[in-house]
């Protein structure tokens, strides 16, 4: 399954108005430790599909969105429920604790 790419354009449709939680990935293409958990995200976004949508923002190219949710450092995990943020997970972890 491919994680899909969200974009500022895109974020209230596939975020905030989507009908499932979300787990979004906040990265850049130049993090070691968001490189390293890619892999992890796209087993989980297999293992969640039809129960929660997995999205990948890149912070560089959606500046606004990471700071209008005071993403400091990367990889940053955010879980949307109802177009809300649930729960924060910063930093490279284990499949288990981002399930």
């Amino acid at each position: 399954m491919e994680i899909k790419k969200i974009a500022g354009d895109s974020f209230q449709t596939e975020v905030t108005e989507a009908g499932v939680p979300v787990l979004l990935d906040f990265y850049a293409d130049w993090c070691g430790p968001c490189k390293m958990m890619a892999p992890v995200v796209e087993q989980l976004a297999e293992e969640l599909e039809g129960k929660a949508k997995v999205g990948k923002l890149n912070i560089d190219e959606n500046m606004d969105i990471a700071e209008k949710y005071r993403v400091m450092n990367i990889p940053t995990f955010l879980i949307f429920k109802d177009g809300q943020e649930k729960e924060r997970i910063v930093g490279a972890v284990s499949k288990n604790e981002l399930k």
